[in-house]
């Protein structure tokens, strides 16, 4: 049986804060990996998404580690309107991926909302990066909790939060 992890965070990612946030996510996923998941589902935004993604590619191509990654994708055209080079890091991601999954076939905000959920659902752990408690993060992390899903806050380091 696989078992499977996804990624939540904010797209804002304060520059000073990519690094620790970058150590978290390889600590945190290394751990899950010794716990028997194999599977990592990421939602393609920017920001933390990315990151998380970009980490585990290089687990898996760097270091050597058995891990499946899938974006799981709002739309086909989510990214349309992003710059160059986010675009560029994503497509990397994609071509890297071992699945992509699409939650609807055109824009709606409701296919956010179920990319999250989809994610939720198929985990048996949310990795996060929630520093405030509004927006699809928040949402996401609230809806694992409902769910019983473990939820692994990796903004908040003995009690505070990253960065403060």
């Amino acid at each position: 049986m696989n078992r499977k992890c996804c990624f939540t965070g904010h797209r804002m990612i304060r520059e000073e804060e990519k690094g620790g946030i970058c150590r978290r996510i390889r600590e945190t996923a290394l751990a899950q990996m010794e716990s028997g998941v194999d599977t990592f589902l990421v939602g393609g935004a920017r920001g933390f998404d990315m990151i998380a993604a970009e980490v585990l590619l290089e687990l898996r191509e760097r270091e050597g580690k058995k891990l499946r990654l899938v974006s799981v994708l709002p739309f086909p055209s989510w990214r349309d309107k992003w710059p160059k080079e986010e675009y560029s890091r994503q497509e990397k991601i994609l071509r890297g991926s071992d699945d992509i999954l699409f939650s609807a076939e055109t824009y709606s905000r409701m296919a956010y909302l179920d990319r999250d959920r989809r994610m939720v659902d198929e985990s048996s752990v949310c990795i996060a990066y929630c520093t405030h408690w509004t927006g699809g993060t928040a949402y996401t992390v609230r809806y694992a909790l409902q769910q019983g899903k473990t939820v692994l806050n990796l903004a908040v380091r003995d009690g505070n939060r990253a960065g403060q």
